[in-house]
């Protein structure tokens, strides 16, 4: 009797509710995944399109039902090859998520090292891109550049970025406390709502924390302005302080996704 009443609560109570926690967390992750690939107009058109098709069912709409039917192979095609860069970015995000991930999250960076060095090229007004590998590897950014593998040092970045030399061009990757390789090209945003007065140093921030979980820091080289860059999100002008406090949450290992309640400057604003 014990064992019927046992397998009665599991099957009635247990196992239901575990369905219904998994599916809310499916779609908890999927709206997150939507938001930061800037694919919900992907969402609204295919919600808009299967409403149509629910009112041309419901109320008989012959014609419509037709021409949807119709249509619809192409349609899908279409919607393929138009929406390519925004479903790309989605399945790279469901491949970067931390229950697949086979890197270690105990690397530790020189969060104060870098700053020092950024606070004094913001001072001078000396541009630099610096990127910071997370979850997924950047192998392709690194091959592009001048391999370094150098101990991570405010030094070493000052030498890199504060004068005109070879390195100076590019982004600089670091990986845990080494600086693996400088002068790397990153990918160029190609999200069109970007603000124009933006060099092209924002818009290779952008467009890598687009496609990876990496995290960028920019210092402009026409204002000084300190920024942040990542989950497909440019952060502009942020004091010293603040960009050390989210590089610190962003970075520190088992970090999840991080919210600020301060004020953000977004590189979609008008």
């Amino acid at each position: 009797m014990t064992y019927i009443t046992e397998l009665w609560i599991m099957q009635t109570v247990v196992l239901p509710a575990v369905d219904v926690l998994l599916l809310a967390f499916i779609i908890y992750k999927g709206y997150q995944i939507l938001v930061q690939t800037r694919a919900v107009q992907l969402v609204r058109g295919a919600a808009f399109i299967g409403f149509t098709y629910a009112a041309a069912y419901l109320f008989e709409l012959q014609t419509l039902l037709w021409l949807i039917n119709l249509i619809a192979p192409s349609l899908v095609i279409g919607i393929l090859i138009i929406f390519q860069p925004e479903l790309r970015k989605i399945f790279t995000r469901i491949g970067q998520g931390r229950v697949l991930s086979i890197r270690a999250g105990s690397q530790t960076y020189q969060v104060e090292s870098v700053m020092s060095a950024v606070e004094i090229l913001a001072y001078r007004r000396r541009g630099a891109l610096i990127v910071f590998v997370r979850n997924v590897g950047l192998k392709n950014i690194i091959e592009t550049g001048t391999r370094v593998q150098a101990e991570l040092s405010s030094a070493l970045l000052l030498t890199v970025f504060g004068h005109d030399t070879a390195l100076h061009d590019g982004a600089v990757v670091i990986d845990g406390d080494t600086l693996v390789a400088a002068s790397c090209f990153l990918p160029l945003s190609e999200q069109l709502d970007v603000r124009r007065s933006f060099g092209t140093r924002h818009r290779a921030a952008l467009g890598l924390v687009e496609e990876t979980d990496a995290v960028v820091l920019v210092v402009s080289e026409e204002s000084g302005a300190i920024s942040l860059a990542y989950d497909a999100s440019l952060y502009y002008d942020l004091t010293p302080e603040e960009a050390r406090r989210r590089l610190e949450e962003l970075l520190s290992a088992g970090a999840g996704d991080t919210t600020s309640e301060t004020q953000e400057v977004s590189a979609f604003e008008a």
